[in-house]
């Protein structure tokens, strides 16, 4: 039989199939990637949906911010931010009144390295680059909204004459879709905002889902927050499985967002025709850096539009997590928060009944995953960390799936999706 290859960090990892295995395999939909990418993100700054071009409402003597994802984000930034400096150079706005925030929410400040590969050196030496900073100290209160939802944003952003993000529209467990306002509002957001944007209280919610815009409070309170940041213009992409652009737009947070998200569920929704006894799915770097960037794959495949994985079923996760549960402030909650119950059945319960601090929140999506499915981690570096947070280690995809087997015998109907954050398995009637 033939083998199977999985991305795995920067490389590859290949498996077979141990008999008594019946495996389908599902990509997303293939699409053809744009000729000319950098030419696409220059037409689309030219071009803006919702707002006049940017060359217009940029003018010498302002000041602007321009909002950057994360290393954790597969955004190409490095091509993004160097269209929007194009942009307002010709717009006759001085270097030295344009600074970039890398919109790290709660997670770890980004290295100089990681500022450098998404940027480029030459844009790091020339220009003014922070990490956002979520403590109160650096932050403007922007009010609560009926909803009772607390704003607070970068201090630093809101004081600009002139605030721009970058962004990815894919899969978000939350907001249905990121990119959009959502690289100003959580990614450059006060640890209120985010605490309650995370809360039990917000997810909870209905419409609150993977693949969901419409109809959807978390979404709506992302666009609520880049409203008030004052968020004019942005530039979002949408890549495919080998982070190749399929279409950039920019301008309108708002327009921008729903008309990527269109070509991303177009994209990254497949069909399925039955349930699985176990889902194998593909992390690769920069989610699988930790466990809870990389934990996103079994939540994002077991919170499917419908349910895919027949319950007490097996998610499979091959990712090596070489900074363990992750460096940041929300990545070590959600660490401190999965250690500190028995089982995740009883930290579900105890997390909706007193809430938790941002961060946290991914225990508490794990908690409800983890009491009705187990998930196994392939290759982690830091075996006791996956165990802590009531996971299996196993040191290879053909080793868990002997695990699968023995708990729940044979034949083993298994799904293999090699880039589980960029598919959406949509189950049919």
């Amino acid at each position: 039989m033939s083998p199977y290859t999985l991305p795995f960090s920067r490389e590859t990892l290949t498996f077979r199939l141990p008999p008594g295995v019946q495996a389908e395999i599902v990509h997303a939909n293939a699409q053809p990637p744009l000729a000319n990418p950098a030419e696409a993100v220059s037409q689309a700054v030219a071009e803006p949906l919702g707002t006049p071009p940017l060359v217009e409402i940029a003018r010498s003597g302002m000041t602007v911010t321009i909002l950057f994802t994360d290393a954790t984000r597969a955004s190409p930034d490095r091509l993004l931010v160097g269209a929007l400096l194009d942009a307002l150079g010709q717009a006759g706005v001085r270097q030295a009144d344009i600074r970039l925030i890398c919109a790290v929410g709660l997670h770890r400040p980004s290295t100089q390295a990681e500022k450098a590969a998404k940027l480029g050196s030459e844009v790091i030496e020339k220009y003014a680059v922070f990490d956002h900073d979520a403590r109160a100290a650096n932050l403007v209160d922007l009010g609560v909204d009926e909803e009772g939802v607390p704003y607070w944003l970068n201090r630093l952003a809101y004081e600009s004459d002139l605030l721009l993000a970058t962004g990815i529209v894919e899969p978000h467990q939350f907001a249905g879709y990121s990119g959009g306002g959502k690289t100003a509002t959580i990614g450059a957001g006060g640890e209120p905002t985010i605490a309650f944007t995370h809360g039990p209280g917000m997810l909870g919610r209905p419409g609150v889902r993977l693949g969901q815009l419409q109809g959807n409070p978390f979404h709506r309170a992302v666009q609520e927050g880049a409203h008030r940041a004052g968020l004019r213009f942005i530039l979002n992409v949408v890549v495919d499985e080998g982070g190749h652009l399929l279409a950039a737009k920019a301008g309108d947070p708002e327009q921008v967002q729903t008309h990527l998200a269109q070509i991303a569920g177009a994209a990254y929704e497949v069909p399925v025709a039955h349930q699985y006894d176990a889902i194998i799915g593909g992390v690769g770097w920069p989610k699988d850096i930790n466990l809870y960037q990389a934990s996103r794959a079994a939540s994002y495949l077991y919170f499917a539009p419908r349910p895919v994985l027949r319950p007490g079923g097996f998610l499979i996760i091959p990712a090596p997590c070489p900074e363990g549960a992750g460096q940041g402030t929300g990545e070590q909650r959600f660490l401190a928060a999965m250690r500190s119950a028995q089982s995740p059945q009883v930290l579900k319960a105890r997390l909706e009944a007193e809430g938790y601090p941002p961060g946290a929140q991914r225990a508490y999506i794990m908690a409800q995953v983890l009491s009705d499915a187990r998930v196994v981690i392939v290759g982690a570096q830091e075996p006791k960390i996956v165990r802590a947070c009531h996971m299996v280690p196993a040191n290879s995809v053909e080793e868990a799936l002997a695990l699968a087997q023995s708990a729940l015998g044979s034949p083993l109907q298994t799904l293999i999706v090699p880039h589980a954050l960029l598919t959406l398995p949509r189950l049919q009637s």
